[in-house]
C-alpha cells in the first residue's frame, strides 16, 4: 500500500525472493492419490474407478486424513497470503477511487452508518456528538505520525503543519497526555485520541485500558504510571497543572486502533529470544483484552513503516498477526507506511471507513428505550414515573375524603 510497487506480473510475488513462508507451503496437492470428498470417504483412495479404503489399516487411514487436512490446511493459508500480497497492487489499480472515498468520509456524521435491523431505528440509539476513535499501541508505533498522516489526507494540503508531536528518539514515552484531535481540523463528526505508549508491564496496561473505556477519555488528561520515576512524575506534575484549564468533558470511546511498527514485529517474529516473545505475546493479551472489544468486533490494527521492509516481509507480518490477534489480515490489518501515493492514502480512508462503520454498528441503545407491548403500546420509563405520581395522588384523595 504504498513504499514498493507491483503490477500483477511483478517480479517482487513471483521472484526469488521468497519469505519463509513460501519457502514452507508444499505444492499444490490436489492430484494425489488421497483426496477430500463428502460423506463416507473422506480421505479414502481411487481403485478401478471406484472409492474406497483400499489396503489402509485404521492407523494408517488416519494419518493419511490428518495429512490430507494439513495441506489443504496450508493451501488455504497460502491462498490468504498471496491474496494480501495482490492487495498492494489492487490499491493502485483503484486509485480512482480516491476522490469517492474521501468524500464519504468527509461526509460522515455521528450514526450516519447506522444499520436499522430487528426493527430498530435511528432514534433508538445514543448517539454521540463526535464519534471518538482511540488509538493506542506500544513505544514508537507511530501513533502520532498516523494522526499527522490522516489529517493531511482529508484536509488535502500538503503543507499543513504536523498537528501531534513526533518524536524520533526512543528515548521516553512521547505522549504522556490525552490529546483530541478533531478530523477533519474544526469539525464535529469525529475524533483521534492520541495516548501513552503501552507499558511492558501488562498489569499497568490493563488499568490504562479500563480508566479509558470505561470512565472515558478526556483531552489533556494526565496518564500516571505506577513504574515512573520520581523525577519523571515531578515533570509530569509541573506540566499537569499548566494543562488544567484544558481538561474538558470525558468522551466515551467508540472504536479501538492498535498502531504497531513491522520492523519492531518483524524483528520479534524472527526472534528466538524469550523476551522478544514475551513482547509479542503482551501486545496480543492487550489487543484481546474484552474491553478494547464492541460485542465481537475487535480493533483494526495499523501496520506502520513498512516502507523500510519488502512485500513479501509485509505480508508475512500481516499474517503473522492475524494468526497472533484472531483477525484477517487483510480486512482489518491495514498497512500505511510513510509513503504519500495513492495507494496509502487509499488505505487510510478505507481503515477510517472500517472504524467509523463498526463504531457506528455498536452505539449503544437509549437508556429509556421503549417497550413495545402485545398492543404495540410504547411504556416509557417516564409514562411509568406518570402513572405512579397520579397513583399516590389518587390515594391521598382517598383517604383524605373517605
Amino acid at each position: 500500500m504504498g513504499g514498493d510497487t507491483t503490477t500483477l506480473d511483478s517480479p517482487l510475488i513471483y521472484s526469488t525472493e521468497e519469505s519463509s513462508l513460501d519457502r514452507n507451503f508444499p505444492e499444490n496437492s490436489l492430484g494425489s492419490r488421497t483426496f477430500l470428498s463428502g460423506g463416507d470417504h473422506f480421505g479414502s483412495e481411487m481403485e478401478n474407478g471406484k472409492a474406497g479404503l483400499g489396503f489402509m489399516d485404521s492407523e494408517e487411514f488416519v494419518r493419511a486424513s490428518s495429512i490430507s487436512l494439513d495441506e489443504v490446511n496450508r493451501k488455504r493459508e497460502r491462498n490468504v497470503y498471496m491474496d494480501v500480497l495482490k492487495s498492494y497492487d489492487e490499491l493502485h489499480l483503484h486509485k480512482d477511487r480516491l476522490k469517492e472515498a474521501k468524500s464519504k468520509i468527509l461526509r460522515y456524521t455521528p450514526g450516519s452508518w447506522i444499520e436499522e435491523v430487528g426493527g430498530m431505528k435511528k432514534s433508538d440509539y445514543n448517539i454521540p456528538k463526535k464519534t471518538t476513535l482511540l488509538l493506542i499501541g506500544p513505544k514508537a508505533s507511530g501513533k502520532s505520525s498516523l494522526v499527522n498522516k490522516i489529517s493531511m489526507v482529508l484536509e488535502d494540503d500538503p503543507f499543513t503543519p504536523e498537528r501531534a508531536p513526533v518524536s524520533y528518539s526512543s528515548v521516553g514515552d512521547g505522549t504522556y497526555f490525552l490529546q483530541e484531535y478533531t478530523i477533519p481540523r474544526g469539525s464535529s463528526s469525529f475524533c483521534l485520541y492520541d495516548t501513552r505508549s503501552l507499558s511492558d508491564d501488562l498489569t499497568e496496561n490493563k488499568k490504562m485500558v479500563k480508566q479509558w473505556m470505561t470512565k472515558g477519555v478526556r483531552h489533556g488528561e494526565l496518564i500516571k504510571r505506577d513504574s515512573d520515576d520520581v523525577h519523571l512524575k515531578s515533570k509530569m506534575k509541573s506540566k499537569a497543572r499548566r494543562n488544567s484549564l484544558y481538561v474538558i468533558e470525558a468522551k466515551m470511546v467508540n472504536f479501538v486502533i492498535l498502531v504497531v511498527n513491522a520492523v519492531s514485529i518483524l524483528e520479534l517474529m524472527d526472534g528466538d529470544d524469550e523476551t522478544k516473545r514475551q513482547k509479542t505475546q503482551a501486545v496480543a493479551t492487550t489487543f484481546n483484552d474484552p474491553l478494547l472489544s464492541f460485542e465481537d468486533d475487535k480493533p483494526v490494527v495499523v501496520l506502520t513503516h513498512g516502507d523500510l521492509l519488502s512485500l513479501s516481509d509485509r505480508t508475512r507480518i500481516r499474517m503473522h498477526l492475524g494468526q497472533l490477534l484472531g483477525i484477517h489480515p487483510k480486512k482489518q490489518i491495514f498497512d500505511i507506511p510513510e509513503s504519500d501515493d495513492s495507494g496509502t492514502k487509499l488505505t487510510i480512508l478505507n481503515m477510517l471507513r472500517y472504524c467509523l462503520e463498526h463504531a457506528d454498528k455498536k452505539l449503544p441503545f437509549k437508556n429509556d428505550l421503549p417497550f413495545k407491548g402485545p398492543f404495540s403500546c410504547e411504556v416509557t420509563l417516564l409514562d411509568v414515573l406518570a402513572i405512579l405520581v397520579l397513583f399516590i395522588l389518587a390515594c391521598a384523595f382517598l383517604v383524605q375524603y373517605l
